[in-house]
């Protein structure tokens, strides 16, 4: 049984890499410019901002917490870069713009902690308030952005474009903070058991605050690699990109209950959603398909979660065994049952 168990598991924990497989083969034959260079450069490019933001997510998703406002941060955080800091340098400009994502991921951070709001309820509040306030600044019309900007999506350095380059840099950072920092084991402590990590010293409030600002920087990180490919921001910009930023999370391994998963993952979750995209255009396919597809491949990354923790919470519960009684031999341990 518990074999049979650990083969469902191996086949849940591959899914979205086997999806990719299969993806790669259909669009392959059904397009000849898809299996080229060129394209998959492109997917890379595409696909970046995503994957910034996405890696943001992943740190509050591993802490069992959820920022549906990710895409509202997006768009505050260029709309201020475009209509106050259009006459500065990138220098200056950007970390300024970088500060106004933390501060909206603080302020989503400070209600949760403080006020004990729930995350989902939290977000989805700042979401349409985030929004509301970058009309408001824009008075809707589209904004603009200075050369120096528009640069950053059009031109390369050693041959690789400057979105990939945000991209892997922001991965590095982000990767080895969690595999090689104390930081990093506490924020998956907090997820899998917050309790426990409470009682083991960890202050839960400050991690769960470092990580939505860490998440509001990324969402800023990704709305000026966005605005630097598509030269303007209207009024839709990061519109719904919370459901393809925690689709991304959670179809490379990030479990929406915490405490499992991965940056790396992460990334290959960005760049599956953008194949798909990018499939669907050199197909041909109805414009109209690609939400529905994307809604289709969300809901498979929660079922498969969804599975995938239920198996392991069986399998843990099997590993489980009984200290024996002190006049009895060590060797001899029994299972509890399942």
């Amino acid at each position: 049984m518990a074999g049979r168990h650990r083969l469902q598991l191996l086949l849940l924990q591959y899914a979205p890499l086997l999806l990719f497989i299969v993806l790669l083969v259909v669009f392959g034959l059904l397009s000849g410019r898809f299996l080229t260079t060129a394209n998959f450069v492109n997917i890379l490019i595409q696909s970046a901002h995503v994957a910034i933001i996405a890696i943001g997510m992943t740190f509050v998703l591993l802490v069992a917490g959820v920022d549906l406002s990710v895409g509202a941060n997006m768009y505050v955080s260029v709309a201020v870069l475009g209509l106050y800091l259009k006459g500065l340098p990138v220098a200056a400009s950007f970390p300024i713009t970088a500060l106004v994502g933390i501060l909206f991921g603080a302020v989503n951070a400070l209600i949760i902690t403080q006020l004990r709001v729930a995350a989902f309820i939290t977000t989805l509040a700042t979401m349409f308030v985030g929004r509301g306030l970058a009309l408001y600044m824009s008075g809707t019309k589209m904004v603009g952005f200075n050369d120096q900007i528009l640069a950053l999506g059009r031109t390369s350095y050693l041959g690789i474009p400057y979105a990939i380059w945000a991209f892997a840099l922001v991965f590095l950072i982000a990767f080895v903070v969690l595999r090689e920092t104390p930081f990093g084991r506490q924020i998956y402590a907090v997820g899998a058991d917050p309790e426990a990590a409470t009682k083991a010293g960890i202050d839960v409030r400050r991690i769960v605050f470092s990580v939505y600002c860490i998440c509001g920087l990324c969402a800023a990180i990704g709305g000026v690699v966005s605005a630097s490919q598509v030269a303007v921001a209207s009024s839709t910009f990061g519109y719904q990109k919370e459901f393809a930023v925690i689709a991304a999370a959670v179809l490379g391994g990030t479990s929406l209950f915490g405490g499992r998963g991965g940056v790396l993952g992460t990334v290959f979750g960005a760049v599956l959603i953008q194949t798909v995209e990018s499939g669907l255009v050199m197909t041909n396919a109805d414009p109209y398909l690609y939400p529905l597809v994307i809604s289709v491949i969300i809901f498979l990354a929660v079922l498969v979660d969804s599975l995938r923790t239920g198996l392991l919470e069986r399998l843990e519960r099997r590993q489980i065994r009984v200290e024996p009684p002190k006049d009895k031999p060590r060797g001899l341990l029994t299972r509890q049952s399942a």
